[in-house]
């Protein structure tokens, strides 16, 4: 093939995925334009993009929520899509992307840690001290070895949940203080301190939407709701190296 014939097919290649773009483009904004004309009630769509299925686009909307429409926004389908031949659930897959969060970024000033072992694996939790669940899921993390645990206390069950917490966090030893209640329900003594920590790890929470408790975060920034059992745990953690 000669220089020229070359320069001509890369010429061509060039427009076509211009071309493309320019197509995928107008396609979003057709969507978009229909969506916010016809349901206007519908929350600001943060983005719109084609889906792994040639003409569905994936809507997303108030950071994590997700719908599909077709290349004119006639239609909306709400529900998962499934990846039938790999078996994969891609709504689930993207979601737990797009909730990720930056490990690094956790605000490790505004939790307490907890160190078993050689401690070099990592996890933060979010807990409230009147949860059953997160009792439950201290039970399960008791067997969890070689680990650093950054608790966040996040009270969000009413106004005991506040007390109980900034009792924990004004303890001399906080991790002491909250292993005896979780555990052995030992209450900790009224404290008094500086605890806005609590207030800035309900900001958080409403920035990342962690609605319940407990909620984990992995080093690969893996969010994981719920009161997981050892098993699950150490397969998590193994996953986040």
């Amino acid at each position: 093939m000669t220089n020229k014939l070359k320069t001509l097919f890369a010429i061509a290649g060039s427009v076509a995925v211009l071309l493309m773009g320019t197509s995928a483009f107008g396609q979003e904004a057709a969507i978009r334009k229909a969506l916010s004309e016809r349901l206007p009630q519908l929350p600001k769509i943060d983005e719109i993009k084609p889906s792994a299925m040639p003409g569905l686009f994936e809507v997303r909307y108030s950071g994590t929520e997700i719908m599909y429409s077709d290349a004119k926004g006639d239609f909306l389908i709400q529900g998962s899509l499934i990846d039938v031949k790999d078996r994969r659930n891609l709504t689930e897959e993207r979601v737990e992307r797009l909730m990720a969060i930056d490990f690094d970024s956790l605000p490790v000033k505004d939790a307490f840690t907890i160190v078993r072992g050689d401690g070099k694996r990592k996890i933060a939790v979010f807990e409230d001290p009147n949860c059953g669940f997160c009792k439950r899921f201290e039970r399960d993390m008791q067997k969890v070895d070689n680990v650093t645990v950054y608790l966040y206390l996040y009270p969000v069950l009413g106004p005991d949940s506040v007390e109980k917490s900034r009792n924990v966090w004004c303890a001399k030893d906080k991790a002491k203080a909250w292993t005896d209640w979780m555990m052995r329900d030992q209450v900790t003594p009224p404290g008094n301190c500086d605890a806005a920590a609590l207030a800035r790890n309900a900001e958080f929470g409403k920035k990342y939407k962690i609605t319940g408790t407990p909620t984990l975060i992995f080093a690969n920034g893996k969010r994981v709701p719920g009161a997981i059992n050892t098993e699950q745990i150490e397969q998590h953690l193994a996953n986040a190296k």
